[in-house]
């Protein structure tokens, strides 16, 4: 009796911890992820059909390490989209306008990714305008001195010089001349990607010498709607210097204090969320000096800046500057060919490949080569598994061996169960000397999880950080891999006519799941301890619930992979001469168990 209600009671609880994990973790995210859409929606609809109203203002950029910042400005010097002052962006990938004050990336929008899986939703918005509550922008200017005269900043109105469009074969040039004969002239080009290329060329007419330095500026009012994992960074990140690491800050770091990097050579910067960035990289040959800032005066605005040690530039000279704009979505082909291209150090960890990187880069080469020949992410996701599976079958294949011989001792630990009775403590010693005898691992059938665990998670990474999962569809129902599992068995998969709530969420794919995990594991005998047999019976419910609100990609992985497990063991237990004994053991999970003898 004793035994029986400790039973139910370790039931209850691991019931509860899943409905307690599912309630107060689970359903507030999936809430605020589906508000945050909503809302996103909403605005981008709002944005196209409205012109920007002026009255947010920007002061300016950061102080660089002291130095005098570029000039505010002011809610009347806001311009509107479809104003004359801005220059038509037009290529493959990208729409939007430079606004020709300041020069400023501040209107861009990409193509080829929509707001849902629904391809008539809204086009994804990068950036918006200073003058809209969502202002995200970059900008490039310069510091000079009284010497020098005005320089470009973030006020400028810059002369449309050349280039009806920019286009990804038709540059745009735009000048500025100041009071002291110096003459600013940038040539903005951009490829049929997401890589701006910005060649500011100075020519000093005057006569005396001048000294300027340029700057540039990510700039953002807001953090993404959608709340962040613990397995991705979204925020500040760079690479300092040629030779360095990555650098990243959470947003809330940088709320609570700003972060000034050391004077570098070599490197970029920028802002990054889960699919999409904004990053600058300055002359790789300039000392420059960096900050990561959160700013509360006017318009509150997280910002990265740098700027560049001062030039000099002799009377009847001029001096050429090449900076370099990243905004976009974060392609990995696209990523990885812009860091070899243009040698700009560990620019594929824009992506967000964890600490496991030399897990999880190869994951994805191995699942984009088989979509490249299937066209299908969740075929490649089956193939890729079937090859895991395959690399990792001499091991396998040695602890599967090993638990076949643990079946073989069965009917000896029949015997010590008859012989100990309820003497526990007696039965687990005689087991460990038996164990000991017959030189079995105990934990050998324990061996294939924990193998499974450190690919589930580059797999995991894979599917949730990549664009090229975002939106990708396999077969049925499942149109996108990155997401839930849409289905529900609480409204029979969609055939009654209201949704599930969502901590009783359980789609068709976790249900898979859970049966297949199901089997395997009663591939193996039911562990003698109680305890641990309760463990072993109610796994596959707990893991099929904490996966249900899982990318489904993921999900699909796991059920493949319990199902590959099955047939491997099978056949590995029938070479060892060991009967498979999944549909005994299934039997005997429904037998009325004999009453103890008193």
């Amino acid at each position: 009796m004793e035994n029986n209600r400790n039973y139910f009671i370790a039931i209850a609880l691991s019931v509860l911890i899943v409905l307690a994990w599912q309630f107060f973790y689970m359903n507030p995210r999936l809430d605020a992820q589906r508000q945050a859409a909503k809302l996103q929606q909403q605005t981008q609809r709002a944005q196209t059909t409205q012109t920007p109203a002026a009255g947010a203002a920007v002061n300016g950029s950061a102080p660089a390490n002291g130095q005098t910042a570029p000039t505010a400005l002011t809610s009347d010097q806001s311009v509107a989209k479809s104003s004359a002052s801005r220059v038509l962006i037009d290529t493959p990938a990208l729409a939007g306008s430079i606004n020709l004050e300041g020069a400023r990336l501040d209107d861009l929008r990409l193509k080829g990714f929509h707001e849902t899986v629904d391809r008539s939703s809204p086009i994804i918005t990068l950036f918006s305008p200073a003058d809209t509550k969502d202002g995200y922008f970059t900008e490039l200017g310069f510091i000079g001195s009284d010497a020098t005269g005005s320089v470009p900043g973030p006020s400028t109105a810059w002369t449309h010089a050349s280039g009806d469009k920019l286009t990804e074969k038709t540059p745009v040039t735009l000048t500025y001349t100041n009071e002291k004969g110096v003459t600013f002239t940038r040539i903005i080009s951009v490829d049929d990607r997401y890589m701006f290329t910005i060649t500011d060329k100075i020519a000093n007419a005057g006569q005396a010498p001048v000294s300027v330095s340029n700057y540039g500026r990510v700039t953002r009012f807001n953090k993404p709607l959608t709340p962040s994992t613990y397995v991705l960074h979204e925020g500040f990140l760079g690479v300092f210097g040629a030779h360095s690491g990555i650098s990243e800050s959470k947003y809330a770091a940088v709320e609570k204090e700003n972060v000034r990097n050391e004077q570098v050579t070599g490197g970029w910067l920028g802002i990054t969320d889960k699919y999409w960035a904004a990053a600058m990289v300055p002359p790789q040959t300039v000392p420059f000096d960096s900050n990561f800032s959160h700013f509360t005066d006017g318009q509150p605005r997280f910002q990265a800046d740098f700027k560049n040690t001062p030039v000099t530039i002799a009377p009847g000279q001029s001096t050429e500057i090449k900076t370099l704009v990243f905004a976009g979505a974060k392609e990995v082909p696209v990523i990885n060919a812009y860091e070899k291209s243009y040698s700009i150090p560990l620019f594929n960890r824009l992506i967000d490949w964890g600490w496991f990187w030399f897990l999880t880069q190869p994951m994805f080469q191995l699942m984009d080569f088989f979509f490249r020949y299937f066209g299908n992410f969740g075929v490649a996701i089956l193939c890729t598994t079937i090859v895991v599976k395959a690399l990792f079958f001499p091991l396998a294949s040695r602890q599967y061996a090993s638990m076949a011989n643990m079946k073989r001792m069965q009917p000896k630990m029949e015997e010590l169960k008859a012989k100990f009775g309820d003497d526990r403590m007696g039965l687990q010693q005689a087991t460990m000397q038996l164990y000991k005898e017959e030189k079995i691992n105990p934990i050998a059938g324990c061996w294939p999880v924990l193998l499974q665990i450190p690919i589930f998670f580059s797999l995991y990474k894979v599917i949730y950080i990549t664009i090229e999962m975002r939106h990708a569809p396999f077969f049925g129902w499942i149109q996108d891999l990155s997401a839930p599992d849409p289905t529900s068995i609480v409204n029979l998969f969609g055939l009654l006519p209201f949704a599930a709530p969502a901590m009783l969420h359980l789609g068709v794919w976790p249900l898979i799941m859970g049966v297949t995990m199901f089997l395997q594991m009663r591939m193996n005998p039911t562990p003698p301890d109680p305890t641990q047999a309760m463990i072993f019976n109610w796994m596959p419910l707990v893991f099929m619930f904490m996966l249900s609100s899982f990318p489904a990609g993921l999900v699909i992985y796991w059920a493949w992979n319990n199902t590959l497990s099955v047939i491997q063991q099978s056949i590995i237990m029938k070479r060892h001469g060991v009967k498979v004994e999944l549909f005994d053991n299934l039997k005997g999970l429904f037998k009325r168990k004999p009453a103890p003898s008193k």
